[in-house]
Parts: C-alpha cells; structure tokens; sequence
C-alpha cells in the first residue's frame, strides 16, 4: 500500500499501474519533493585520504545493500539512465536498503530481498521510500501523443520498470510513504532537438538522517572488485539462479562485502570477443539502453570488462581486511592475472570515503 503526505493513496479498481503512477507524478506533494530533490547540489564521492572518513556502501547496477547505520555512514548508486535507484528505509529501526533496479523482472523478488533485513516483524513498520533515476526514453513520436497513449504503448525502458515498481509497492501488505519520486518527466533535461537526458544518474543516503542527495561516485569508490561485479551482471542475465533476483553483494550482520561466485557461458564469452572489435559507437548502440546518454566513461568501463573473455574467468576467493589503500593495491595484482581466476568468494571490509 501506498502513502503520500500521510494519506494512503486509494486508486480506483480498475485503474492500472500506468494510470496509479501518472497520478503520482502529478501529486503535487511529490511535484513539491522532487523540485527541492533537484535543487540539492549533487555530491561526488571518492576514496578518502583525509581525516574525515565515512564508511560507505556501493552498489552496482542490479545489486542492492542492505546496511545498519550503526555500521555505515552511506550508501548509494550511480549510472542509472534507464534503471532506476530505490530506497527503501525503515524510519523507527533507521536500517535502510538501497536496489540499482535495471529490469521489471527483478522487482517483485527484489523487494522481498531489500525488505528481509529492513522490517521489524515484531511491530508494524513505517517504510519511506524514495525512487529515483529513469529518465524519460521516449522516442520522440511518443513525446508527441497524449499521455494515455503513450502509457499503452509502453514506449522505452524508464516507464515499464516505473510502472512495475509503483505496482509491486501498491500491491504489497507493507505500507509505504513515498518521499521521493524524482523519475521520468522529473528527472529529464532535453536538448536543443528534443533529446532527452537524466538530470541525475544517482545518489547517496545519509544513514543516520535517511537524507538522500543527488551524487556521483568516483572511480576510486565504485569497489571493491568494479571489474569482477560489472562482469555479474552479464552473468546474471543467463543464470537460473539469479533468475529475477537482484545481486547481493553486502553482508550485513557481518559488516562485509561478499560477492558470490559466477562464470561466464561460452556464448557469453564468444559476444564479449566480437564485441571488442567493434568501435565505440557501435559498443554504445549494442550494449546500451539510452545511447545519447550514458556517461562520459561508459565505454572505457565497458572496455575494460571485455578485455577479460577467458572460457575459464570466473571469480577467485579472497579474505582480506586492509584500508581502502592496501584494497586498491590487491585490486591490481589480482587484474593482472584474471585470465587464471577460479570460483569462489570476496570479503571485503568497506573502504572509507569523502565528499
């Protein structure tokens, strides 16, 4: 079920998803929310040498973390075009989940994996929820029809995955206040042609307030193993296993990174060699959702994850507990032999950061 500005929001029976989701867009306790959203200078975050350390969580595209702000100062996600970012908080216990949703395959089991740590099932459970990413991808025929007709024709990828979440949050037993809702129409800038593109691409939760704020995450920070995990994600796609489930990453109770074990298919590693001698602008039509807009470093990460296609890459086991210094370090000695990495898993203590 669903609130907005303390009141539960009550569709009408045969109102659908796309209908229930214009009608938040439209409230303008959330037209009013994402405004002061967007006028939130964004943050960027990196790896921190100084003094003033934060504990923080990344979470990579399809994963979700689930942190204790006694444990973690911050938690967030970037490079979302077409994905969207959810934040799911539970205001009496401040435990608070963050999801990088990429598909509306994921959702339904995704909120079950990013509510299991979060409610308190000893007592009913005040949610805030905040969404945000999925910009408005539609071609610029749909721009132009009415919003009804566009709703039904489904156009893009932001609008069925929007649609998906409102609906799995609606259809749900728990109660969730939507705080933020900063996606679509809300969070596009458009061009001198039309072309759209997000406003933001990310954000970062504040554990210990549950404040959101626009950011983007340095290089430095998207770790531990950035190589290892963007490859999961492909691997995701084509495991039974994963199969409509977000990634999980971070061990909670344990205050750790923990990435399980993965292996690319042969049909996987054949795409990943013909995709190498293809130039980047043919890299960013094939393997991207919103070519004209992915960021600036979209192609060297890409790159840098297809110059690994070995029939036998999967991930090794490490057990390891330095500072964020020593962690990049083993990062790099471990890239110079991938091509001889065996299964197993990563434990990682989190890295400091600033910003």
């Amino acid at each position: 079920m669903i609130f907005v500005g303390g009141s539960v929001v009550d569709p009408a029976e045969d109102e659908a998803g796309g209908d229930l989701l214009m009608a938040l867009l439209e409230h303008p306790v959330l037209v009013s929310s994402s405004q002061s959203f967007k006028a939130i200078p964004e943050r960027k975050l990196s790896v921190s040498e100084g003094s003033k350390q934060s504990k923080c969580v990344y979470v990579f595209q399809r994963e979700y973390a689930t942190v204790d702000p006694a444990l973690v100062d911050l938690v967030g996600t970037d490079e979302a075009t077409t994905c969207v970012g959810v934040v799911i908080r539970n205001r009496k216990s401040g435990m608070i989940s963050v999801a990088h949703m990429d598909s509306p395959d994921v959702v339904d089991v995704g909120l079950t994996q990013m509510l299991s740590l979060v409610l308190n099932h000893s007592s009913a459970s005040e949610l805030d929820v905040h969404l945000i990413g999925g910009f408005d991808d539609s071609s610029s025929k749909a721009s132009h029809m009415t919003r009804s007709k566009r709703w039904e024709k489904m156009d893009g990828y932001s609008l069925p995955l929007c649609i998906k979440i409102i609906d799995a949050l609606q259809r749900s037993q728990e109660n969730f206040c939507i705080q933020t809702l900063c996606v679509l129409g809300h969070n596009t800038r458009r061009d001198s042609e039309g072309n759209g593109f997000p406003i933001f691409n990310g954000f970062v939760a504040e554990t210990s307030s549950g404040r959101i704020i626009p950011a983007s995450f340095n290089g430095t920070l998207r770790c531990p193993e950035e190589i290892v995990r963007r490859i999961r994600v492909s691997v995701a796609y084509e495991d039974p296993s994963w199969e409509g489930r977000l990634l999980e990453t971070y061990d909670t109770q344990n205050d750790q990174f923990k990435i399980a074990p993965c292996i690319w298919t042969s049909y996987q590693v054949r795409i990943a060699m013909k995709l190498q001698h293809l130039s980047d602008s043919e890299i960013l039509n094939t393997c991207s959702t919103s070519p004209s807009a992915e960021a600036p470093d979209f192609i060297n990460n890409l790159r840098r994850v297809l110059g690994l296609p070995d029939s036998s890459t999967t991930l090794e086991g490490y057990l390891f507990y330095e500072a964020a210094s020593s962690i990049q370090e083993d990062c790099r000695r471990r890239r110079r032999r991938l091509g001889k990495i065996r299964a197993g898993f990563f434990r990682v203590d989190l890295p400091p950061c600033s910003g």
